[in-house]
């Protein structure tokens, strides 16, 4: 599993793929629909690598919450996002017991399970990609 080059822009819906680099701006494209489109560097994003989730003893980056989610839910897709916020807390308790309660708010665990969704609708997130991982 790779979420290099994967990012989410702050206002915009989904997730998005870098797909060339200008002097100015970024190309992204729209992981499901491959619309193309500029972003500026007044456009805030985040790069799925460069997020992580608090716990209790330490902060867990986002490709490791993917892999015990991906894991537990067999490479499926899981809860809706539109869920209540305390069934999503239900389920994230499933697979990562030791999430900072305080410090995650439910518009994060909506973020992580959307996030979650499209990656394994797209085929980024995998048995075969984590099989491989796990190998080198």
């Amino acid at each position: 599993m790779d979420l290099k080059g994967i990012i989410s822009i702050s206002g915009k819906a989904g997730l998005y793929k870098v797909v060339a680099q200008g002097r100015n701006n970024i190309i992204v494209s729209a992981l499901g629909d491959n619309r193309k489109f500029p972003i500026f560097s007044t456009d805030k994003v985040s790069a799925l690598e460069d997020i992580s989730i608090y716990t209790y003893e330490e902060d867990l980056p986002l490709i490791d919450v993917y892999e015990k989610l991906a894991t537990h839910e067999s490479y499926k897709p899981s809860i809706n996002h539109k869920a209540n916020g305390q069934e999503l807390r239900n389920r994230i308790e499933k697979f990562l017991p030791n999430y900072d309660q305080e410090r995650v708010y439910d518009t994060d665990l909506r973020k992580l399970f959307q996030w979650y969704n499209i990656l394994i609708d797209q085929n980024i997130i995998n048995a075969e990609a984590a099989t491989a991982s796990e190998e080198e």
